[in-house]
């Protein structure tokens, strides 16, 4: 890694995208931000080598700025600032360690955030609104910074890096060395209660899985799977789960790597907003539904009874008799096949 004066390198660049890397985890929506951002990137935590080659092929300028000390995000906004004021975009996931940075930044550096953006162009940039349903965009004609939204944009591959990585002193200014804020651990997350942006896998359920009760069922198969919950327009608006479990454009926009899809046909706001998993698995009656035709394995079954021999083979059934002998013989092999998602291999 060489060392320039990378204020002076910075200055040169139109835009930046600047990602919070914890053991060299690149963020959710890191690489669409870096694309976003013409390929130009400041990595800021640890285990930033590990975030580099996890970058490659999408980042054509990597800056990495090691952070020593116990995290802070206005401290690493005293540390950064000075680098990028001369840089017109500032762009960060919309992200819980983007969302808590870009505020920061945008205080110090005194420019407009915008929260939650779909894109920005030069001069434009777009924001959803409503609940996806709506979009604003707002003329912009100076320095900004701006969190954009995950799985809502495509990450050019392939591309091939202007020069090697670029280190990044940092000096953090005495006024912010003291934060008021010390973060004490961090924990892994709580599938059941973590932002469905950021889920890794997902159990999602439409209108053929059922009601209440199935979904409570489809709740405990999720936590042993340890993959979230997630539903169709149809399930948040009759009430059966709330609105921030909604998948699709017009709900949370998601990006896992796993998808189980039951009882779900595959409306077009849906699977606009499942950006682009790794393996994706379908229930349905119907082999013609549009989520069957995306499916890496599309399993003509009954929904609900493939829930609860999915459960009965996980052990998480309620009884025994929520399988049904009927139930039974026809879906206990399609569990079997559902279970791939258990082990957490795609």
């Amino acid at each position: 890694m060489s060392a320039e004066p990378s204020g002076e390198v910075l200055a040169e660049l139109p835009r930046v995208a600047v990602l919070a890397v914890r053991n060299g985890v690149v963020p959710v929506g890191g690489p669409e931000t870096v694309a976003e951002a013409g390929g130009a990137v400041v990595l800021v935590g640890t285990g930033l080598a590990q975030a580099t080659e996890a970058l490659d092929g999408a980042a054509t300028q990597v800056f990495a700025a090691e952070w020593r000390s116990p995290w802070s995000s206005a401290a690493a906004c005293g540390a950064l600032a000075p680098h990028l004021g001369s840089v017109p975009i500032v762009l960060l996931p919309a992200t819980p360690d983007g969302r808590d940075l870009a505020p920061h930044l945008a205080l110090a550096l005194q420019r407009p955030l915008y929260a939650g953006a779909l894109r920005v162009a030069d001069g434009q940039v777009v924001q959803a609104r409503h609940g996806g349903r709506s979009h604003l965009a707002t003329a912009v004609g100076g320095p900004l910074v701006a969190t954009l939204q995950p799985g809502v944009r495509s990450v050019p591959h392939g591309v091939e890096p202007t020069s090697g990585p670029v280190e990044l002193p940092l000096a953090v200014p005495a006024d912010r060395a003291e934060d008021s804020v010390e973060l004490v651990a961090i924990h892994p997350p709580d599938t059941s209660t973590m932002d469905l942006s950021e889920a890794a896998s997902i159990v999602g359920g439409g209108a053929g899985l059922g009601g209440a009760e199935e979904f409570e069922l489809l709740a405990r198969v999720a936590e042993a799977l340890g993959a979230s919950v997630g539903a169709t327009r149809v399930v948040t608006d009759q009430g059966t789960l709330g609105h921030e479990r909604q998948i699709g454009t017009t709900g949370v926009v998601v990006s896992p790597i796993r998808y189980l899809a039951l009882g779900i046909s595959g409306a077009v706001q849906h699977t606009a907003g499942l950006g682009n998993p790794d393996l994706v698995v379908s229930v349905n009656t119907d082999p013609h539904a549009p989520m069957m035709a995306m499916a890496d394995l599309a399993l003509t079954a009954d929904a609900p009874a493939t829930l609860r021999a999915l459960a009965a083979a996980l052990g998480v059934a309620a009884t025994s008799d929520e399988l049904t002998i009927g139930d039974a013989d026809a879906d206990v092999d399609a569990a079997a096949d559902v279970g791939v998602l258990a082990d957490g291999s795609p």
